[in-house]
C-alpha cells in the first residue's frame, strides 16, 4: 500500500513518478524497499493519466457516499405462529 501512497503523493507534488523518485519516498518513510514491487507498479503506471483515474474513482464511490436510508435493506415482518398451533405440534410428538 506503502508503494501506492508514493506515487499518489508524487503525482500530487507534480514529480515524475519513476523507480528512483518511488525508492526516496519508501526510504523516507523508514520502511525497506522491495525492489519488484517498485518496478511492478512504475511499470503499471506507465502511460496512465492518474487524474483522470481518480475522477473516475471519485465519481465511481459517489453513490455509495449517499443517505444511509437508500442502501438500508427491507426489513422482513416475522410471521408469528399462533402458539395453539405451535403447542399442537409438540404434544403429537410425544404421542
Amino acid at each position: 500500500m506503502e508503494y501506492i501512497y508514493a506515487a499518489l503523493l508524487l503525482h500530487k507534488l507534480g514529480q515524475a513518478v519513476s523507480e528512483d523518485n518511488v525508492k526516496k519516498v519508501i526510504v523516507a518513510t523508514g520502511a525497506s524497499v522491495d525492489e519488484s514491487k517498485v518496478k511492478v507498479l512504475v511499470a503499471s503506471l506507465n502511460g496512465v493519466n492518474i487524474d483522470e483515474q481518480l475522477a473516475n474513482a471519485a465519481i465511481a464511490a459517489a453513490p455509495a457516499a449517499g443517505s444511509g436510508k437508500a442502501a438500508e435493506a427491507p426489513k422482513e415482518e416475522k410471521k408469528e405462529e399462533p402458539k395453539a398451533e405451535a403447542a399442537e405440534g409438540l404434544a403429537s410428538l410425544f404421542g
